[in-house]
C-alpha cells in the first residue's frame, strides 16, 4: 500500500478511537492497544493484518517481548491511521484522503448515477464482439439482501448470553419510561453522520487512473525504451469495502436501513409483559416465580435491526455470534391470529434476541418462526413495510427448503435441471412476500437448503439413502459452494413447544420402499443368489465400517448413545459387531464424496489405439503330475518327427483326442484349467498334446456373477506335454432346446447341470475376449484326414490371418511392365478389389495439393483484456474450446484404383507380400480451395474427380465404396445416395494447379451407366474405357420387419431409428410419463401404446390375460420378435454399499423388469440402451448381472460404448448398447463410426475389473464423412426471442445444409414447429445477452457493471473484497476474492452477493471446479452440443446452451436437430415437457445405425437359409441322377 493511503472507518469507531486516546492513563498500554486493534482490525490494509499476525505469532513464540509487541503494533496502528508515531491528536486527519477501495471504486457500486448511466451507454454499443465491448442490457430481478446460512433447526440461539442476561424478576423491579427517540436519536443520527462523512470522503478520492499515475510518477519514471515496456506495472494493492461491524452489511450499499424508529407510546420489554392486554400476568409477582417456561406472545408490525441502527436478517449467524440484535413491534396474546395492529401493545428494544427458531407450518404452507428473549418467547406475523423485503428472504427460504426436501424425497434420482423446472414452475402460496421462484433464489438460500436436507437425513433410518448424496444435492452442493456438516440440530423432526406443535408436511412416501418389481423365476433367482452371498460376506467381515472427515461439526460431537448403533457399541454395553457410526454423526462430507466416486467414472481424453491382443501362455502357471503315460493303439499318422496317435493311458484312464482335462496350477488358489484335447502325438522330446483352452465365466466379463459350471470356448491354445494333464473332466455342450422361443419365463433353476464331483461342465457359448463377445460356437467341420489334429482355435486364427493378409489374383500380362506385376484382383479382409473400384483409405494416405486454412485463433490474449471490466477472463486459462470440431479428423480419403501390382524381385518373380495400389485421387468439397465453406453447402457423399495420381499400400485400405458419375445414373442422386450405405457421387472434376472445377474425363466415368442419366445433366463425352464393365449389384432379398415391442420408449427416438433402418415395426410401446405417450402416439399412429407401468402389464401377461384394464391388446409370447428400450437405473446408481436395503432397491429396480421381459417374451433380438455409465455403476455390477441373466436364457450377447456423434448429429452423446441375439440368430456388430468427430469425446473402451474392453469397430475414430456441425444443425431457422412460444412459424428460407435438406425430408413442409424457447428470468436475460459471440464464450466474459433489467430493476456489481490464494491479485491490483474461503479459511454468511450480473456463486467455488468452465456458454457454430439434456439451463450440468448469436437458450426444435429428429417429428406438452421428451431420447441417427446392423444380420440369415436350402435342391437333383444313372445301369 502507498504510505498515503488511510483507512476508511466507520463513525462509531473513530470515536470510540478518540475516547480512547482522550482516557489513555484509565487504562493500561496491553488493554488499550487490544482494544485499538479489535476495533480497526476489519479495516486494515492486508498487508498490516498480515504484519499484525506476523507480531502476535512471534510475541506468542517469545521472540519478541511484550513491550516490544506493543510498541510495533502501536507503530502500526499509528502508520495505518495516518497519524505520527506518538502523537495524540485526532485518530484520523480530515486532511488524509482515503484511498479507492476494491468495493466502491474498482468492483463495487458506489459510482454516481450519472457514471453509472455513462458506464451502460458506452458499453451498449459494440456487444458481443469481445470481452472489451459488452452489450445489452437486461437480466432478472433478484432479492438484495444478504444471504442467510446458518440453518435454525429447532432453536438457534447466541452463545453464552445465559449469565449475562437478567432474570425477569430483576428486570421488572427496576422498571422506568424510557422515550422512544432515544434509540431514533442515537442509532440512526449516527448512521447519517457515517453515511454523510462516506460520501465525503469518496468524492475527495482519485479515479484509479489518476492514482495509478501519481504513484507511478511519484516512485518510478516512466522509461521510453523499448525494455521497459515489456516491464509489467504492479499497481497498488486495493483495500475492501466498508462494512458494518456488527451486520457486516456494506456501509455503501444502497440497500443498507435504517430504523425508523418505535411506534408512539411504545414500552420496553419488562413493562409490556404485565400489560393486562396480553392477560398473562398481574401485579402479583408470584406469577413470575410460578412459571416455569417463558410466556409465548405473538407479534406483527415488526423489525429487527443492530445496535448502530441497521435492519438486518436475523437468519444470517449475527445471534450465534453474539451480536446483539433487536425488534421494535407491536405484542399480541398467542390465540390472536389477527396480523393487524389493533389490540396489539406498542413495544420498543426487545431483545437483544437470544434465539430463534422454526416450529413447522401452521397447517399449511407457512412456518411459524419466532425469536426467544430473556423475558418470553415471540412468534413472528407481518412485519413492518420497510422490514418487509427482509423477511420475505427468510420466508422464501424456508418454503423453498420444505419444496427441495419433498420433491427429492419422492424424486432421488432427478438431476439439478429437474429440480430448477420444478422451483421455476412453482407459484409460491398465498400470504408471502414473493411472487415466483427463480435459479437465483435456489443458489441464494442453497447453504440453508442443504442444512435442511442434512436435518431431515438425520432423522432418517440407518440403511435408508440420504437425499444429501442425491444427484441433485451434488450438483447444488458443487456449484453453491456449501459448507456440509453445520447445522446439528433437526429442523424437521419435532416442534419447539407443545402448546405450538404443529405437523410437518414433509412426509414419508407412503409406499415405504421401490415399487416392486415383476421378474421371471430365472431373473429374481439370479439376482437373488449373487446378492445373498455378496451379503453374507459383508457380514463375514463384520460389516463395512462408516467414515468420517473429522473435521465437520458432524464429526466432532460425541456418540448420542441412544441410536442403534450406539447401543451395539461396546462402550455402551453392546456387541460391537455392526461396526456402525452413530445415526447422530453422519459424516456428509464422506457420504457426498462417496458418492461421487461412484459415478465419476475417469476415463481417457483421447481415443486409444487399439492393440492385438497377447495370449498370455498358460505353461508358465502349470504343474507337472506323475502319472504313468501309455499309448493306446498304433499311431494313425506320421508328420517329420511327429508321430499322432488317438487315445492315450493315464493311470489307467484313457484319453483320447476330443476329451476334456484339467491342468493344475501351481498357485493352489488358482482353480483348474480346463482344455480339449485336439491332437496326441510323440516326438523326441515326450508326449505331447494340443490343449484348445476353455475359459471360466469368472475369466470373462461376467467375473464373480458368472455360473461356476459354465465355460465358454475361447481362440486361445497351445501345445503342452501329457505330464501336466491332472485328469479327465465331463464337458458338455448345452445346446438351445428346439421349444426355446417357448420356454421363456418358465426356467424356475438357474442351474444348467449337477456336479456331484467336481468335474462336470457346461458350454454353449464363445468368448471373444477383446469385445466380450458371446457368440453360439462356430461350426469348424475337419476333413476326415485330418480329425486327428483338428483345432478349432488354430482354425480360426488362420481364417482371420488370411483374411488381413492382402492377396492377388488374376494377374495380367503386360511386356511393357518389367519392374511390376500386374493384376485385376486383389482381396482384403473378405472384399474384393477389382481395377476401376473405389476404396477408402487413411487421411494421412497422401495429401493434396490445395493447402487447408489454419485454424481459427482465440481473438483476445489476457493481457489485452481490461480486467476491472471483465475480472473473471483470467479464469480462461487454456485455448481449448469446449465443443469445438478444431482437433476433430479429416474423413477417409477416396481413391479409384487404376493399377493393382506387385513389385518384381531380381529373379523376375512378382513380390506378392506387398501389394501396391495406384489410384486416382478424389477431392472432398472442403479440400479444394473453397475450403470448409464449400463443404457446408453441399452434399456429404459429393466428391470431385481428380487426375492426381497416387500409390498406396493395399495393406492401408480400410474398405470399399462405390462413386458413380452424377449425370450417369439412372435415378436421382437423392435415391441413389440413400440406396445403401458407402455411396458417393461426383458432377465436377477440379484442378488444383487453376483451382478450377471441370466436366470430368471420359475415363473418369463408369461403363455401366454411361449415357443413362437422370441425375444433374447429360454427360458431354463418349466413352472411350476399354475395361470390362463390373458385375451389377446383386439384388438382396427383402428382409421382413421385426414386430417390435418398445419399452421406456420415451417419444420414441429409438424406434423412430429403426424404421428408417426399416428393420423393426413398433407394434406396442410402454412408457409411463403422460407427455412423453402421447408424443409417441402422434409419431406412431399404428401403435399400441401402454401409459401403465411396465410391471402391472407384464404381470397381467404372465396371469394369461389378453387385454389390460383400458382393453388394448397384450402382445402374447411368441408375438415379440424385437425388444428394445432404455430403462432407467435410479433405483440403485446410489448404492454404495450391500445390504438388505440395496439389495431390494437393485432387484426391484427397472433393469430387472426389462430382463424379465426378455425372458419371457424370448425376442429374436434385444437391445437396452443407457448412459454410458451403466456399465461401470457398482464396479460394473449392473453390467455383469445384465450379461449373466442373458447368458442364462441363452442368448448371445455383447456391450458397447457409441458415440451419436459418430452417426450424423453435432452432439457429443456416448451410450452405453446391449445388444443380444436369440440362438440361431447372428449376433449384431457395432456400427462402423460414418463421421469423424472430436477425439476427446471419443473414449469409448471400458474397464471392468482391471481389464480394457473395445467395441468392435475397425475404423477407430475414422469416418467416411466429415463431422456435422451446430451450423449445418440450425442455421437455416428463423430468429426468436427469449420465451418464444409460437408452436408453428415460417421457415423464411430454403435449406442451407445437406443435414438440413435431410432433416426437412423430401415433401415440401412450409410450417416449423415448436421452435420454442424457455423463458428465462430478467437477470439471466442480461447475462446472456452480455455473452460475447466469439466461440468458447461463457460465464468468464461477463463485464463487472450494473445494468437495467427487463423488468424495471437494476443488477448490482459483483464485489471483490478478499485475498485469493491461488489467483492472487489482478494486473491493477484488484482483490480477486469474493468471499473469505478463496483465502483459506471457512465461509462467512455475509460474504454472499445476490442480483449480479456475474454470479457470486460462480467466483465462489470456481477455483476447484476448474473455473466452472461452459456455464452461461455459447454454442459454436462450427462446433457441436454437449449432450442434449432435459432442461436447457445456462448453470446446469451442460450450461453450453446458448444460441451461437441469438441472445436465449436453445429452442426445442434446436434441441430436436441435435438429437437428429426430422422436422416433421411431433413432441407434445408444454416447453418443458417437450425438452424432456428430446433430452430423453436416443437419436434416430444412432438407433439408424444399429438397426442397419441388426438388419445385415437378418440378411446373412436369410442368405445362409437360402444357401441350405439351394444345397438340399442339389443335393436331391445329385441323388437323383445317380438313382437314375444306376437303374440304367442295372
Amino acid at each position: 500500500m502507498p504510505a498515503n493511503a488511510s483507512l476508511s472507518l466507520p463513525v462509531d469507531v473513530r470515536k470510540r478511537l478518540e475516547v480512547l486516546e482522550k482516557d489513555e492513563d484509565g487504562i493500561s498500554d496491553e488493554d488499550l492497544v487490544k482494544e485499538k486493534v479489535e476495533l480497526v482490525q476489519d479495516f486494515l490494509h492486508a498487508d498490516a493484518q498480515d504484519q499484525l499476525s506476523s507480531l502476535k505469532a512471534k510475541m506468542k513464540s517469545s521472540e519478541i517481548s511484550m513491550d516490544g509487541y506493543l510498541s510495533k503494533v502501536k507503530a502500526l496502528l499509528g502508520r495505518e491511521l495516518c497519524v505520527e508515531n506518538g502523537s495524540h491528536g485526532d485518530v484520523v486527519e480530515q486532511n488524509c484522503k482515503n484511498g479507492k477501495t476494491n468495493g466502491s471504486a474498482a468492483n463495487g457500486d458506489s459510482h454516481k448515477e450519472e457514471d453509472d448511466d455513462g458506464l451502460m451507454d458506452t458499453k451498449e454499443a459494440d456487444a458481443m464482439k469481445s470481452p472489451s465491448a459488452p452489450k445489452g442490457k437486461g437480466g432478472r430481478k433478484s432479492k438484495s439482501d444478504s444471504e442467510p446460512k446458518k440453518s435454525p433447526g429447532s432453536r438457534v440461539t447466541r452463545n453464552s448470553v445465559s449469565g449475562k442476561q437478567p432474570t425477569i424478576l430483576s428486570m421488572f423491579s427496576k422498571v422506568q419510561k424510557c422515550k422512544s427517540d432515544e434509540v431514533n436519536g442515537e442509532v440512526t443520527n449516527g448512521k447519517v453522520e457515517e453515511q454523510e462523512k462516506i460520501e465525503r470522503d469518496m468524492e475527495e478520492e482519485e479515479t484509479p487512473e489518476e492514482k495509478r499515475f501519481k504513484v507511478e510518477s511519484d516512485n518510478k519514471p516512466v522509461a521510453e525504451d523499448a525494455t521497459s515496456e515489456k516491464m509489467k506495472q504492479v499497481a497498488p494493492a486495493k483495500t475492501p469495502p466498508p462494512k458494518c461491524p456488527d451486520c457486516r452489511q456494506y456501509l455503501d450499499d444502497s440497500d443498507l436501513k435504517l430504523f425508523q424508529g418505535d411506534p408512539d407510546n411504545a414500552l420496553d420489554e419488562p413493562e409490556m409483559l404485565t400489560d393486562e392486554r396480553l392477560s398473562l400476568f398481574d401485579s402479583n409477582e408470584d406469577g413470575f416465580e410460578n412459571y416455569e417456561e417463558l410466556p409465548q406472545h405473538k407479534i406483527t408490525n415488526f423489525c429487527v435491526y443492530d445496535k448502530r441502527g441497521h435492519l438486518c436478517p436475523f437468519d444470517s449467524g449475527l445471534i450465534e455470534k453474539n451480536v446483539e440484535l433487536y425488534f421494535s413491534c407491536a405484542v399480541k396474546p398467542i390465540y390472536d391470529d389477527n396480523p393487524c395492529m389493533d389490540g396489539g401493545v406498542p413495544a420498543k428494544k426487545l431483545g437483544p434476541i437470544n434465539a430463534w427458531w422454526i416450529t413447522g407450518f401452521d397447517g399449511g404452507e407457512k412456518a411459524l418462526i419466532g425469536f426467544t428473549t430473556a423475558f418470553a418467547d415471540y412468534i413472528l406475523m407481518d412485519p413492518r413495510e420497510e422490514y418487509a423485503p427482509i423477511f420475505a428472504v427468510m420466508q422464501e427460504k424456508i418454503y423453498m427448503s420444505k419444496m427441495v426436501v419433498e420433491f427429492l424425497q419422492k424424486n432421488p434420482d432427478v438431476s439439478y435441471e429437474d429440480l430448477l423446472n420444478k422451483i421455476e414452475t412453482t407459484v409460491p402460496p398465498a400470504g408471502l412476500n414473493f411472487n415466483r421462484f427463480t435459479e437465483d433464489t435456489l443458489l441464494r438460500h442453497a447453504q440453508f437448503v442443504v442444512e435442511q436436507v442434512e436435518s431431515y437425513d438425520e432423522a432418517g433410518d440407518s440403511d435408508e439413502q440420504p437425499i444429501i448424496v442425491t444427484p441433485c444435492m451434488r450438483d447444488l452442493i458443487k456449484l453453491a459452494g456449501v459448507t456440509l456438516g453445520k447445522s446439528m440440530l433437526l429442523y424437521w423432526r419435532a416442534a419447539r413447544r407443545q402448546a405450538i406443535r404443529h405437523p410437518t408436511k414433509i412426509e414419508k412416501d407412503s409406499k415405504g420402499g421401490p415399487t416392486r418389481a415383476t421378474t421371471t423365476k430365472l431373473v429374481y433367482k439370479i439376482f437373488d443368489t449373487f446378492f445373498s452371498d455378496q451379503i453374507d460376506q459383508n457380514e463375514k467381515d463384520g460389516g463395512i465400517k462408516r467414515q468420517r472427515c473429522g473435521v465437520c461439526e458432524v464429526c466432532l460431537v460425541p456418540d448420542c448413545g441412544k441410536c442403534s448403533a450406539c447401543k451395539d457399541m461396546i462402550k455402551f454395553g453392546g456387541s460391537g459387531r455392526s461396526k456402525q457410526a452413530c445415526q447422530k454423526r453422519r459424516c456428509p462430507n464422506l457420504a457426498v464424496k462417496e458418492a461421487e466416486d461412484d459415478e465419476n467414472i475417469e476415463e481417457e481424453e483421447m481415443l486409444p489405439v487399439k492393440a492385438p491382443s497377447k495370449k498370455v501362455s498358460k505353461a508358465k502357471t502349470k504343474k507337472q503330475s506323475n502319472g504313468k503315460l501309455t499309448w493306446v493303439g498304433d499311431s494313425i499318422k506320421t508328420e517329420g518327427k511327429k508321430q499322432y496317435y488317438m487315445k492315450v493311458c493315464m493311470d489307467n484312464e484313457v484319453l483320447e483326442v476330443g476329451d476334456c482335462v484339467s491342468v493344475s496350477s501351481d498357485d493352489p488358489s488358482i482353480l483348474l484349467y480346463l482344455a480339449r484335447i485336439t491332437s496326441l502325438w510323440e516326438d523326441n522330446n515326450g508326449k505331447w498334446f494340443h490343449a484348445h483352452w476353455f475359459c471360466r465365466g469368472t475369466d470373462t466379463v461376467l467375473g464373480e456373477s458368472s455360473d461356476p459350471l459354465e465355460l465358454f470356448l475361447v481362440e486361445d491354445c497351445e501345445d503342452m506335454q501329457l505330464s501336466y494333464v491332472e485328469g479327465k473332466v465331463n464337458v458338455m455342450y448345452k445346446a438351445p432346446s428346439d421349444n426355446w422361443f417357448m420356454e421363456g419365463g418358465m426356467v424356475e433353476d438357474i442351474k444348467v447341470i449337477d456336479d456331484d464331483n467336481g468335474k462336470n461342465f457346461f458350454y454353449q457359448l464363445w468368448y471373444e475376449g477383446d469385445c466380450a463377445r458371446f457368440e453360439t460356437p462356430p461350426t469348424f467341420t475337419p476333413q476326415e484326414d485330418c480329425k486327428y489334429n483338428f483345432c478349432a482355435s488354430c482354425s480360426r486364427a488362420e481364417e482371420r490371418e488370411e483374411k488381413e493378409t492382402p492377396r492377388v489374383f488374376e494377374p495380367i500380362k503386360d511386356e511393357d511392365h518389367d519392374s511390376k506385376a500386374l493384376y485385376v484382383l486383389a482381396c482384403l479382409k473378405g472384399e474384393q478389389f477389382r481395377v476401376g473400384d473405389n476404396c477408402y483409405l487413411p487421411p494421412d494416405a497422401y495429401n493434396f495439393s490445395v493447402k487447408a486454412a489454419s485454424p481459427v485463433k482465440r481473438p483476445h490474449r489476457k493481457e489485452d483484456v481490461d480486467e476491472e471490466l471483465y475480472p473473471e477472463y483470467y479464469r480462461k486459462h487454456s485455448d481449448y474450446i469446449k465443443g469445438s470440431n478444431l482437433d476433430a479428423p479429416e474423413p477417409f480419403r477416396v481413391g479409384r484404383i487404376k493399377e493393382i501390382f506387385c513389385h518384381r524381385r531380381s529373379n523376375g518373380k512378382a513380390d506378392v507380400s506387398e501389394v501396391k495400389l495406384r489410384l486416382y485421387k478424389f477431392y472432398r468439397p472442403e479440400n479444394t480451395h473453397k475450403g470448409a465453406k464449400a463443404g457446408y453447402h453441399t452434399d456429404i457423399n459429393q466428391l470431385y474427380w481428380s487426375d492426381e495420381e497416387v500409390t498406396v499400400n493395399m495393406s492401408e485400405v480400410l474398405g470399399r465404396c462405390r462413386v458413380e458419375y452424377g449425370e450417369d445414373l439412372n435415378e436421382t442422386v437423392q435415391d441413389f445416395s440413400s440406396g445403401g450405405p458407402d455411396r458417393f457421387y461426383f458432377l465436377e472434376a477440379y484442378n488444383a494447379k487453376s483451382k478450377s472445377f471441370e466436366d470430368p474425363p471420359n475415363h473418369a466415368r463408369s461403363a455401366v451407366n454411361k449415357g443413362k442419366g437422370k441425375g444433374k445433366g447429360k454427360g458431354k463425352g463418349k466413352s472411350s474405357s476399354a475395361q470390362e464393365p463390373p458385375d451389377q449389384e446383386p439384388q438382396d432379398p427383402k428382409v421382413p420387419k421385426l414386430r417390435t415391442l418398445d419399452v421406456f420408449s420415451g417419444c420414441g427416438g429409438l424406434s423412430e431409428g429403426f424404421h428408417q433402418a426399416g428393420i423393426a415395426e413398433t407394434l406396442w410401446a410402454i412408457e409411463m410419463w403422460d407427455p412423453a405417450a402421447q408424443a409417441f402416439r402422434l409419431n406412431n399412429p399404428g401403435t399400441t401404446v401402454f401409459t401403465e407401468d411396465c410391471n402391472v402389464l407384464l404381470k397381467l401377461v404372465m396371469s394369461g390375460e389378453k387385454t389390460n384394464s383400458l382393453g388394448q391388446r397384450l402382445p402374447q409370447k411368441g408375438d415379440v420378435e424385437m425388444l428394445c428400450g432404455g430403462p432407467p437405473c435410479q433405483g440403485f446408481s446410489g448404492m454404495n454399499r450391500f445390504n438388505s436395503r440395496t439389495y431390494s432397491k437393485f432387484k426391484n429396480s427397472l433393469v430387472v423388469s426389462y430382463l424379465s421381459y426378455c425372458d419371457y417374451y424370448r425376442p429374436k433380438f434385444f437391445l437396452l440402451e443407457n448412459v454410458r455409465n451403466f456399465v461401470s455403476f457398482k464396479s460394473s455390477m449392473v453390467l455383469k448381472l445384465t450379461l449373466r441373466c442373458l447368458v442364462r436364457m441363452g442368448y448371445q450377447c455383447t456391450f458397447g460404448v457409441l458415440q451419436a456423434g459418430q452417426y450424423g448429429v453435432a452432439q457429443t452423446r456416448r451410450r452405453a448398447i446391449i445388444l443380444a441375439a436369440a440362438p440361431g440368430e447372428k449376433l449384431p456388430r457395432y456400427p462402423e463410426p460414418l463421421h469423424v468427430f472430436a477425439p476427446r469425446a471419443c473414449s469409448l473402451n471400458v474397464v471392468v475389473d482391471d481389464k480394457k474392453y473395445f467395441s468392435n469397430v475397425t475404423r477407430g475414430n475414422g469416418g467416411v464423412y466429415r463431422t456435422i456441425t451446430v451450423r449445418d444443425t440450425m442455421s437455416d431457422l428463423p430468429e426468436i426471442r427469449n420465451g418464444a412460444s409460437a408452436l408453428e412459424i415460417s421457415y423464411n428460407g430454403e435449406p442451407q445444409s445437406w443435414f438440413q435438406r435431410q432433416i426437412r425430408g423430401t415433401q415440401y413442409q412450409p410450417i416449423l414447429k415448436d421452435h420454442i424457447c424457455k423463458d428465462l428470468s430478467a437477470l439471466v436475460a442480461a447475462r446472456m445477452r452480455h455473452i460475447p459471440l466469439a466461440p468458447g464464450s461463457d460465464w468468464r466474459d461477463l463485464p463487472n457493471i450494473e445494468v437495467r433489467l427487463r423488468d424495471g430493476t437494476s443488477s448490482k456489481k459483483l464485489r471483490y473484497t478478499h485475498p485469493d490464494k491461488k489467483n492472487g491479485r489482478s494486473s491493477s491490483g484488484a482483490l480477486r476474492g469474493v468471499c473469505t474461503c478463496s483465502g483459506g479459511v471457512p465461509c462467512d454468511p455475509a460474504d454472499r452477493q445476490f442480483n449480479t450480473l456475474i454470479p457470486w456463486c460462480l467466483p465462489h467455488t470456481g477455483n476447484r471446479h476448474n473455473h466452472w468452465a461452459g456455464l452461461y456458454g455459447r454454442l459454436e457454430w462450427d462446433g457441436f452440443f454437449s449432450t442434449t439434456v432435459t432442461n436447457p439451463e445456462p448453470m446446469g450440468k451442460q450450461g453450453r446452451v446458448l444460441h451461437p448469436e441469438q441472445h436465449r437458450v436453445v429452442s426445442v426444435r434446436e434441441c430436436a436437430r441435435s438429437q437428429g429428429f426430422p422436422d416433421t417429428y411431433r413432441f407434445f406438452g408444454n416447453v418443458l415437457d417437450k425438452h424432456r421428451q428430446v433430452g430423453n431420447a436416443v437419436p434416430p441417427p444412432l438407433s439408424r445405425a444399429i438397426g442397419l446392423e441388426i438388419k445385415k444380420c437378418v440378411l446373412e440369415r436369410i442368405k445362409e437359409h437360402d444357401d441350405t436350402k439351394e444345397n438340399e435342391k442339389e443335393n436331391g437333383k445329385q441323388e437323383e441322377n445317380l438313382k437314375q444313372e444306376k437303374m440304367v445301369s442295372d
